[in-house]
């Protein structure tokens, strides 16, 4: 049997095919007896209207966009999964757009807001400026945030602060004292504020365990594993160096670790090693991080913009995603020194001759 058209529906109420329109894209100057009607048929034939067609009458793209920057990294190649597995269900095809610099931001969130007008829009990790939330909400458009918030829209976001504190005082308790930061620059051109605040968590478990910070156990640079590896670099080769680093995040934590193997060092033994993520490869190599839902943000985000689709007035929310720490083989207790002119144990005799743990 063929699909019930727009057509089927109109001769079956009597109406034209303008009128069954106007009905199921909000009943706007319709009255009540012809709505009536309108909706008898269409329960009548089991009628239902295209996403494609709805979106067209009220000028929209039947499509979801989503704006990431970096979209290759890992952490948001996660949560772009998660998106794509979420709205599924809709039937709309996704579009993605990678986001290199604040004014590309700019470019695309004025085409959003304009002529592309998509059915839904998410926006992962960029701050939007006053501007333009007010040019996207004149366009009728909402967007839904993930890693970062804005007043009056539904936002995702982890207790980056929380999880700071939640790394170092896993190095604290198992008996490290000095442990350094590993991070991003503190003023970005995008204004990202993660690392800032995973920074301030460090500080936070630092102070209130009674460590004096030093300023040469602390590196910013760009985000990448290859800047964190020369940081790391640095840091052991500093004439007291550190015994564990806290890396802002997986990927740079992966730096540190290939630091300490380029230096000929091993962890945890001679350097315990946490990052924040938990991204797929995290578990690949064994790294002890922070985790946060990466994935999921994702598939709640896309819950949230099938919602705001069906109930446009619905009330933004701001939901915070839980962090958790996940202890694997990169972290333990720092070695103790041996005394000097102690007799070699039978473990240092063994890794004087190479031998593995």
């Amino acid at each position: 049997m063929p699909p019930v058209t727009i057509h089927d529906v109109a001769r079956r109420a009597g109406v034209g095919v303008g009128t069954v329109s106007r009905m199921v894209n909000g009943g706007h100057q319709v009255g009540p007896r012809t709505a009536a009607r309108v909706q008898a048929a269409i329960d009548e034939l089991g009628y239902l209207p295209s996403r494609k067609g709805r979106a067209f009458a009220r000028g929209r793209t039947a499509s979801i966009a989503v704006l990431v920057p970096f979209v290759t990294h890992p952490s948001a190649v996660e949560r772009v999964s998660g998106l794509i597995d979420g709205f599924r269900s809709t039937g709309l095809p996704v579009s993605l757009a990678d986001v290199e610099s604040p004014e590309h931001q700019h470019e695309h969130l004025a085409a959003l807001a304009g002529d592309l007008r998509p059915e839904g829009l998410v926006v992962v990790s960029l701050r939007l400026t006053a501007q333009e939330i007010a040019d996207l909400h004149h366009g009728g458009v909402r967007p839904v945030l993930i890693d970062a918030e804005a007043e009056g829209l539904t936002s995702f976001v982890v207790d980056d602060l929380a999880g700071g504190r939640i790394a170092v005082e896993h190095l604290l308790d198992l008996g490290h004292r000095r442990v350094a930061f590993v991070g991003d620059l503190e003023h970005d051109r995008f204004g990202f504020v993660s690392s800032e605040l995973r920074h301030r968590g460090y500080v936070e478990a630092l102070t209130g365990a009674g460590i004096d910070r030093r300023d040469d156990y602390e590196r910013t640079g760009r985000h990448g594993q290859d800047t964190a590896c020369q940081q790391a670099r640095e840091l052991l080769s500093l004439r007291q160096p550190p015994t564990a680093v806290f890396a802002a995040s997986d990927t740079q934590a992966l730096g540190v670790l290939q630091a300490v193997r380029e230096v000929g060092l091993r962890v945890p033994r001679d350097l315990s090693v946490i990052g924040f993520d938990d991204i797929a490869v995290a578990e690949l190599t064994g790294l002890t991080t922070v985790h946060q839902p990466l994935v999921e943000s994702g598939r709640r985000a896309a819950t949230a913009v099938i919602e705001q689709m069906a109930d446009p007035d619905r009330p933004a929310d701001r939901v915070v995603l839980p962090t958790r720490l996940v202890e694997r083989d990169t972290t333990a207790p720092p070695e103790r020194p041996r005394r000097r002119g102690a007799a070699p144990t039978q473990h240092d005799a063994g890794t004087a001759r190479g031998e593995d743990r």
